[in-house]
């Protein structure tokens, strides 16, 4: 039987400690002095915050508290100790120069024990210490003594009430022990079958999970063909943008979500033969199994898109489910599960991709994309390393004057092995894997490299010279992107009026408060911006007056369609005119003809680049191409 009990202090009982809260140095030596001699353990505080921290920090055996002092006087503290539980018990003894009758009975009210007054006398104020701490030792004691008898008194009630327990537990227990075996082994038996639910089923939703697919899938691939009777399809369904839902209504109510498409999808999808499983997070599968035809697979791509189309409601919110599905047909080629659920998943992101269709089957293409991706990411790596990168440089014309306006810096990257490798490949492939930070801080260096040898060459001949590099939304996001930037300039000592930035209006709409920050770091140190394929964008025009760029670039997109009856006219001239009436000079890209040229011009265009002019050129071409031009 467990007693109660009171654990006590037998040890060397330990001095008192006394606190003296008095404004008055003289006061506290004397009484410290006094008190120290005397055995007692002393600690002194000069206010009322000093002394509440002591306090604090621990609990005295007695207070001596003068009433005077600056701030919050004696009657305050006490008041406050006497409200707080942990302190109220504290004996406290006003010492004053406050004699009023009123003084120490309002003392007394507030809890003190007693009450000496100014000038005071040492031995009285010893004899009225050791009073109250004997008190106090008396009343600890008598406390001590109380909690001891009611442990006893509670240890002999809980003794007798377990000796009458002990003997009805003995009584029953022979009774008691013939149904709770039975009562066991119909538990172990709902445990064993709930453990098999839940090992091949999904809590959510209530479907199977994907380890029962694997399972599924496992037997059918270990068929042979002579025993498998027909064709299987997997279709596995990925919610787009499933994380938004979470985030700005909780947790709980992407469940709820999730519980509700797996219960529509259940009720108006499934059939014989169509199994339907939670594959995990946001993902549904489809396993159809004894197909004749694979068309049917795609007409229940189509019943699912129908099925998924309307609104979900949600803690009194519409949602509407965006997905796309990625499918794989029966092939012998597969001999796990996994590279099955490898290229569905190659198909949706297939399906991510495509702006038409939000459903993929998977083919052989898929992989070998998939595989020319990795390939060029692993060898990104290491074209920096190895030097692979170089730079051309496409001539920027004015089309009043015909000169040479200056270069847009273009990267190209000569693999040893796979020669020429298209800036569209390996561009997109740099941005997702963060490699085009490194390679983006190179091709700044090496421009401005350029830069600096071409200023030298060019010197009282042409002061506008300037040379556009792009910059990347990743690179603009850095933190110490500016940093970076200002060593580039310094290491290659170039005039910065001559070098230009150039930037998509996705990074200014995506990122307005980051780029507010380093536009206005950029143009104070006269650095120019241009704003790169506008039109393509956003394209809102509510940001063009908000950012201070230079130049508006138009997309080669609209200028390669002038020729053409269409809009293109109309989307270039007032893009012309509204670029002037906020202050920005033009650059029209992609021009290819005469007609084209002559057109920008007449409509005010002041600048032009494209094949019509020259392709991108190498350095030497671009030297070459420059003299000649400024001279024509």
């Amino acid at each position: 039987m467990e007693k109660a009990t009171l654990a006590t202090n037998k040890s060397t009982v330990l001095p008192n400690d006394i606190l003296i809260v008095d404004d008055t140095p003289d006061n506290l030596r004397l009484l410290s002095k006094t008190l120290i001699r005397e055995g007692y353990k002393v600690r002194c505080a000069i206010d009322g915050s000093m002394a509440l921290l002591t306090i604090k920090t621990k609990l005295p055996d007695l207070i001596l508290l003068d009433i005077n002092m600056p701030g919050m006087d004696g009657f305050e503290i006490c008041q406050h100790l006497k409200q707080s539980e942990s302190t109220k018990d504290i004996p406290i003894i006003f010492v004053s120069a406050l004699d009023e009758i009123f003084d120490k009975v309002r003392a007394f009210e507030l809890g003190a024990v007693d009450y000496i007054s100014k000038p005071f006398q040492i031995p009285e104020v010893l004899s009225r210490v050791s009073n109250q701490l004997n008190l106090q030792n008396l009343r600890k004691q008598l406390i001590q003594k109380n909690q001891l008898l009611q442990i006893e008194i509670s240890n002999r009630i809980a003794a007798e009430v377990e000796i009458r327990q002990l003997n009805f537990d003995l009584e029953q227990r022979v009774v008691q022990r013939t149904s709770q075996l039975t009562a066991e082994i119909n538990e172990r038996q709902k445990i064993q079958k709930k453990l098999e639910y839940l090992a091949w089923n999904d809590t959510l939703t209530g479907l199977p999970n994907r380890l029962w697919l694997i399972e599924k899938l496992t037997k059918i691939l270990s068929l042979t063909p002579q025993e498998a009777k027909s064709q299987f399809s997997l279709i596995i369904l990925d919610c787009n943008r499933f994380k938004i839902v979470n985030d700005s209504l909780g947790r709980q109510a992407g469940d709820k979500l999730l519980a509700m498409v797996g219960e529509r999808l259940k009720s108006e999808i499934i059939a014989q033969d169509i199994h339907l499983t939670h594959f995990g997070e946001d993902k549904f599968a489809f396993l159809l199994e004894n197909l004749e035809d694979t068309n049917c697979v795609i007409e229940l791509a189509q019943r699912i898109q129908q099925c998924l189309s309307p609104a979900f409601i949600v803690e009194q919110r519409e949602i509407f489910i965006a997905f796309n599905m990625g499918i794989v047909l029966d092939s012998s080629s597969y001999l796990k599960p996994e590279d099955i659920f490898r290229d569905a998943d190659l198909a949706i992101q297939k399906a991510k991709n495509s702006s038409s269709n939000y459903y993929q089957v998977f083919d052989a293409t898929i992989q070998n994309n998939a595989l020319e991706i990795l390939e060029i990411e692993t060898d990104l790596r290491l074209a920096l390393k190895r030097q692979e990168f170089y730079l051309n440089y496409q001539p920027i014309i004015c089309l009043h004057t015909g000169k040479t306006r200056g270069f847009e810096t273009l990267v190209r990257w000569q693999h040893p092995h796979k020669g020429l490798i298209s800036p569209g490949k390996f561009i997109p492939i740099a941005e997702q894997t963060n490699l085009i930070l490194p390679l983006g801080m190179w091709i700044l260096h090496q421009a401005c490299q350029q830069l600096s040898i071409w200023q030298e060459q060019l010197v009282n001949q042409e002061n506008l010279f300037t040379i556009s590099v792009n910059i990347s939304a990743k690179q603009f996001e850095q933190e110490d992107f500016i940093e970076q930037l200002d060593q580039i300039i310094d290491d290659t000592g170039i005039d910065v009026r001559h070098l230009k930035l150039e930037i998509t209006e996705t990074l200014l709409m995506e990122n307005a408060a980051i780029a507010d920050r380093v536009i206005n770091q950029l143009k104070a140190r006269q650095i120019k911006l241009a704003i790169d394929d506008f039109g393509t964008g956003y394209s809102s025009l509510s940001y063009l007056d908000r950012f201070p760029v230079d130049t508006l670039k138009i997309d080669r997109s609209f200028v390669n369609r002038l020729d053409e009856k269409n809009q293109a006219s109309t989307i270039v001239k007032a893009t012309l005119d509204l670029a002037h009436n906020l202050g920005f000079n033009v650059v029209a890209e992609g021009v290819e003809t005469q007609e084209q040229a002559e057109q920008l011009k007449d409509w005010g265009c002041e600048f032009a680049q494209g094949f019509f002019y020259a392709k991108p050129l190498d350095v030497q071409s671009a030297w070459q191409f420059l003299p000649k031009n400024l001279a024509n």
